[in-house]
């Protein structure tokens, strides 16, 4: 109790006024001196606060020898004593504001246990490992790598065309008040007469990134105008996919066909993680640089796509932005997401489960340090896998419808024809 009659005497005695106006240089207003602070009342120097703490102790008692009137300035501060003493009284400095010696020593003892609780807390705060450290940066780096947020190789696609006939799914999407396209990413397009298939895309990346792009039909599709540009966009997405995968720590040395299982059965989920960096919550679309390149509901289905896959898909980009993640979580559930066991195809579950477990504990382990109180932030996490679940198997659905059609999937590039194609679902 004594302590907080002491903490409150301290306070008083050093605390700014409200209308004191930090922009105004600070004067002390005994001998006009710079002030550094509020001390016993009022805006003093150092030394005015020592002259007026050990006069009080003291309780000294000054003569002035002139007429009690001396004007004190920094210069002349000690020629009066007096008159100093009066004047640090004129201004409002209070003795009741000093603390006896007993009262400075507890003052003293108790900035330094809270000095020392601050330290402990430091010290027990829950720190990732080198090893944790060094695959988030593995990560994140291979994020930059294969995401450019410039999108300036979009113009490398086959040109978005909006306009065409008006389907039952764009007039509902036009009602639906939000603009969006499901992939929106990037980083170098692909350039080469080189055939982009998965495993040669793999044996690429086994060297260096890459650097080619999705092949390209010069033919307009009929009806659905947005189909050329969004299939050469979602095939560039994969290969930028592949290049994140291959930077994984573990991924590489998995079997190829494993490799190729797991690429093929989650890339559009992680397109779909992917595309949440350019989303909006502004106007539910995609923004990728210029104008031509910001999609909406309306554009995806102009490719093909209905609302079936696009509702869903846009309530699931809001609550993942909701999530406001750390660059850090949203590259390890990009990571987590690939990395599943249970995807169709893949040998070796045991080895990728375990790939898997190292970087959910990596993720939960990030969230200890950096999120207090987060504590539900992993699960929700874990909840947008299972939504993304969801939606690739309605994406599959509709792809296949798609592909059924010959004058849509002469649209489609060899890339996109491969991974969407062969999926067991």
């Amino acid at each position: 109790q004594q302590e907080n009659v002491m903490e409150s005497a301290v306070s008083t005695s050093t605390q700014v006024p409200d209308e004191f106006d930090r922009n105004v240089p600070r004067i002390c207003g005994v001998c006009g001196d710079k002030a550094t602070g509020f001390h016993f009342n009022a805006m003093t120097c150092e030394g005015c606060k020592g002259f007026f703490r050990r006069s009080m102790k003291r309780k000294a008692s000054f003569t002035c020898p002139f007429n009690g009137s001396c004007t004190i300035t920094k210069d002349n501060r000690r020629h009066c004593q007096a008159c100093r003493l009066k004047r640090c009284l004129d201004i409002g400095m209070m003795k009741e504001f000093i603390l006896t010696d007993e009262e400075v020593q507890r003052k003293k003892e108790l900035i330094q246990r809270r000095k020392d609780e601050e330290a402990q807390r430091e010290v027990q705060k829950p720190q990732l490992s080198e090893e944790q450290r060094s695959i988030i940066d593995t990560l994140v780096d291979a994020h930059h790598k294969t995401y450019d947020d410039s999108y300036s190789d979009f113009s490398r696609f086959r040109p978005p065309v909006r306009e065409g006939p008006v389907t039952r799914s764009a007039s509902r999407a036009a009602s639906l008040h939000s603009d969006a396209s499901s992939d929106s990413f990037s980083h170098s397009p692909e350039s080469g007469d080189r055939k982009m298939n998965l495993s040669n895309l793999l044996m690429m990346y086994q060297e260096q990134g890459l650097n080619s792009s999705p092949d390209s039909k010069e033919d307009e599709g009929t009806g659905l105008s947005m189909l050329p540009h969004l299939a050469d966009l979602v095939s560039y997405s994969i290969q930028k996919v592949i290049g994140f995968a291959k930077s994984i720590p573990g991924f590489r040395e998995l079997t190829a066909e494993d490799q190729i299982a797991l690429l093929k059965s989650s890339a559009i989920e992680v397109i779909m993680l992917r595309s949440n960096q350019s989303f909006s919550l502004e106007d539910m679309s995609w923004s990728c640089g210029g104008p031509e390149f910001k999609y909406c509901v309306n554009d995806v289905t102009k490719a093909g796509h209905t609302l079936e896959l696009l509702e869903p898909l846009v309530k699931f980009q809001v609550g993942l932005k909701k999530l406001n993640l750390h660059e850090e979580e949203h590259v390890l559930l990009m990571a987590i997401c690939l990395l599943s066991p249970d995807r169709p195809g893949v040998q070796d579950h045991e080895r990728v489960e375990a790939l898997q477990d190292r970087l959910s504990e990596v993720l939960q382990a990030y969230i200890r340090a950096h999120h207090p109180g987060g504590c539900l932030l992993y699960a929700k996490m874990i909840q947008k896998l299972a939504d993304l679940r969801s939606l690739n198997e309605e994406h599959s659905k509709q792809y296949r419808s798609l592909s059924f059609q010959p004058e849509h999937s002469m649209q489609l590039t060899p890339l996109v024809l491969e991974v969407f194609g062969g999926q067991v679902t």
